[in-house]
């Protein structure tokens, strides 16, 4: 496993979800989302976290076939690589957001009130199944944009 913090996303129309792992690669956890638009904000907290790579959600259809939602996850992670020195990989996420609503609703904690969290609990879900990846198999899981 690859020692370094790793940041992870799940862009949305409205907020970008964010996740950041401990120095180890051990455990994700959700980040305070950032809005969609707000390009400072998201350099701001990469330089911040000072990331070895980022993961960017792709989330693909159940028959693993990508739609408008992939394409637009592909197209802000390509402008996140060209402005970074380090790899950026799109990882596979389906599932993550349900894997997050269900793990808000265990606790009692409605769709509703947990809308603003979901985001980034779906980024940390597609971060932790990408470290655990690794740690499994001993490569990056994901595509590398480049």
């Amino acid at each position: 496993m690859r020692r370094g913090r790793r940041i992870a996303f799940d862009p949305g129309s409205v907020r970008i979800g964010v996740a950041v792992c401990d120095p180890d690669g051990i455990l994700a956890s959700p980040h305070e989302p950032v809005l969609a638009d707000d390009g400072e904000a998201l350099r701001d907290l990469i330089a911040e976290v000072e990331p070895i790579e980022i993961v960017i959600g792709l989330p693909r259809g159940l028959d693993g076939n990508e739609g408008a939602a992939a394409q637009a996850a592909r197209s802000f992670a390509l402008k996140i690589a060209s402005a970074v020195d380090f790899p950026v990989r799109l990882v596979d996420e389906r599932l993550s957001t349900v894997e997050a609503q269900r793990g808000f609703h265990d606790q009692g904690v409605s769709i509703r009130k947990s809308r603003g969290m979901i985001d980034s609990a779906a980024a940390s879900v597609v971060l932790q199944h990408a470290l655990d990846a690794e740690k499994s198999s001993g490569q990056p899981p994901g595509e590398v944009l480049p």
